[in-house]
């Protein structure tokens, strides 16, 4: 789905924009057939893009439907969130409107929740109408039709579709700004000649554009300098115009987005990046950079374009997150885990940590595991603590899983607790967990099992119910030249020894 989206951000025109978003819902979103109508001027809506069926496209491309027959047809579907479906059974009135549509060939379904060849589904996709309401704007609707299993769209799928219908529309929408902004500035390169007589035209179109637009200084002593920026660009970031003057980009920008901005070109560059406002928050804006000439031979400046992107990074944000951490506990997932793990281990125990990564940083190279003699019970290095919890089992089975999701999520609190500043802590499995720790002895290691048992072995309170759960912990090193997958194989293994070397009673939770 990230992926997705960010292809619908990256296309450079506006019908490269609606033709990414239809190729998208096909090749990522498992349906056969999508059809992108958007909204135009005068209301109506004109079929602007198809994927899927070659013959379908040739048919209705270009057609238009009326916007009274596309609102009947979506103030009449079932409501699935934002979605709009309409079953076969019912779909048979709207055979006689206006709206563009193709029809399938295909079997009568034989189970319930399959595709019927006449089902009809709908995401309408809106954008907000301004900032100061939680009105949307209509400005299009995605038709979409076949699912490849052949079966009705789960909640999943669903909330896939109206998720990517709101990404389109935005995209779309941004994709017509620059559209528009493009032919502006096209404009005013072949009347360079008359910049002075259409100064008034071009000032308007700059005050009034609805994204944020600076003019910066090219060159010189004064380069990068704030010369002009218009009203939305003030409204974003809450300055007033006065103090933007006195400022640069760069004193804008966020500190860790500072090498992002200086590696954008200065002709065409674009960049993604923070900047921020006044009251020491920031908003995440796509940068786009253009030269312009004050006059023939005159000085230039730089025209930059500045999109709000907070709420398409948000929700990047917010899906890199759930594709990395637990759904239940939050914590880092193993997948997540596996990636940290591997980050912090080094190729080669010979190889000296010298600065060759192109920020000039240095490499992250540990230290051997300490060893078992008590000369070396001052050496540190990265120790990887498996849990596995004993008596969860029986938890689940006597009282149902929803004890045994609380025990859990409790679980995880004490352990993000006990753990040392740096430490990481994931679920790895069912009811096992994960810690590493980092410029740790052997000493450090073994404390810090035992501080965990015991912050999980007190009484558990679960709807009135007290439930308590032991903890095995198996203490592994991280070697160079080590993978991850071995080095959590090596806490496992000591964990399994733990287990079977101390009693039953003493393994299982009361």
């Amino acid at each position: 789905m990230q992926r997705l989206i960010q292809n619908l951000h990256h296309a450079r025109s506006l019908a490269d924009t609606m033709q990414t978003v239809a190729d998208g819902v096909v090749t990522g979103l498992g349906y056969e057939l999508a059809c992108v109508n958007l909204v135009r001027p005068d209301g109506d809506l004109v079929v602007a893009a198809l994927a899927g069926n070659g013959a379908a496209e040739a048919l209705i491309t270009g057609r238009v439907g009326s916007r009274a027959s596309w609102e009947r047809r979506l103030n009449m579907g079932e409501a699935w969130g934002d979605l709009r479906f309409i079953p076969h059974t019912e779909g048979w009135v709207l055979d006689e409107d206006d709206v563009p549509q193709w029809y399938t060939d295909g079997p009568a379904p034989r189970f319930e929740d399959e595709w019927h060849p006449s089902d009809r589904l709908f995401a309408p996709m809106r954008i907000p109408a301004n900032s100061d309401n939680n009105s949307r704007e209509l400005i299009g609707v995605l038709s979409v039709d076949w699912p490849r299993n052949r079966r009705r769209p789960s909640q999943e799928q669903c909330e896939a579709l109206e998720s990517y219908a709101f990404n389109a529309g935005l995209a779309i929408s941004n994709a017509r700004l620059r559209a528009n902004m493009q032919r502006a500035l096209h404009r005013l390169e072949r009347q360079q000649q008359l910049l002075r007589d259409s100064e008034e035209s071009f000032r308007q179109a700059f005050e009034y554009a609805p994204a944020g637009l600076v003019v910066s200084e090219m060159g010189g002593e004064q380069h990068g300098r704030i010369v002009r920026t218009n009203d939305a660009l003030c409204r974003l970031l809450d300055r007033p115009d006065t103090v933007m003057h006195r400022l640069t980009l760069s004193d804008l920008v966020h500190p860790e987005d500072m090498n992002i901005l200086l590696r954008t070109s200065a002709e065409g560059g674009r960049a993604e990046l923070r900047l921020g406002r006044r009251d020491g928050t920031y908003v995440w804006v796509s940068l786009r950079n253009s030269v312009v000439a004050d006059a023939a031979d005159g000085p230039r400046f730089l025209l930059t374009h500045v999109e709000d992107i907070e709420e398409r990074k948000l929700r990047e944000l917010q899906l890199l997150h759930q594709v990395s951490h637990d759904s239940l506990t939050g914590l880092p997932n193993a997948t997540e885990l596996r990636a940290r793990l591997s980050s912090q281990l080094c190729d080669d125990p010979r190889k000296p940590a010298a600065a060759d990564a192109e920020d000039g940083t240095i490499p992250h190279v540990h230290l051997e595991p300490p060893a078992d003699n008590a000369a070396d019970d001052s050496a540190k290095g990265l120790a990887v603590l498996v849990c596995d919890l004993d008596g969860f089992k029986s938890i689940n089975d006597r009282f149902g899983h929803h004890t045994g999701d609380m025990v859990l999520v409790e679980v995880a609190q004490r352990l993000t607790s006990g753990v040392p500043d740096g430490a990481v802590v994931a679920r790895v499995g069912g009811n096992e967990f994960t810690v590493l720790a980092d410029r740790a002895s052997r000493a450090d290691a073994q404390d810090l099992a035992v501080r965990l048992r015991n912050a999980i072995i007190p009484p558990i309170r679960v709807d009135d119910r007290a439930v308590r759960v032991g903890a095995s912990f198996g203490i592994g090193w991280a070697h160079c030249g080590m993978t991850a997958d071995e080095v959590l194989k090596s806490a496992d293994e000591q964990m399994y020894v733990e287990k079977r070397s101390r009693p039953g009673q003493h393994r299982h939770a009361g």
